[in-house]
């Protein structure tokens, strides 16, 4: 099984409150079949944003990251503009409301 890039070492919340501009935090794991089904359509979106920065973090019991996101099911993809949530999807299965959400996030002028 190859990996989908999910990372077990996860930045601080304070350092993604942070982050200046777009950022694409994605919540999931390297086993999750839900996140297998969702890594085709991500990549196809993100094929139109090669500039946009994602953050893959594995998700789990006992991970402070997601919590504090509120992260229930994988994948989760959350859209932060300058450290702020400007929206969520939730198990994706297909590329087209990635490639909105990504839209409108790159459309939004940073603070």
């Amino acid at each position: 099984m190859d990996s989908l890039g999910y990372r077990e070492e996860q930045p601080d919340r304070a350092d993604i409150d942070t982050m200046p501009g777009a950022t694409l935090l994605v919540f999931g794991t390297n086993w999750c079949g839900y996140c297998r089904a969702a890594h085709r359509p991500l990549e196809t979106a993100l094929a139109e944003y090669p500039q946009m920065r994602v953050v893959k973090v594995e998700d789990g019991p006992g991970r402070c990251l997601g919590r504090s996101f509120r992260v229930k099911l994988w994948p989760t993809l959350v859209f932060l503009r300058d450290g702020v949530e400007v929206t969520r999807l939730v198990r994706p299965h297909k590329a087209e409301p990635i490639t909105t959400a990504l839209r409108e996030l790159a459309s939004r002028p940073s603070s």
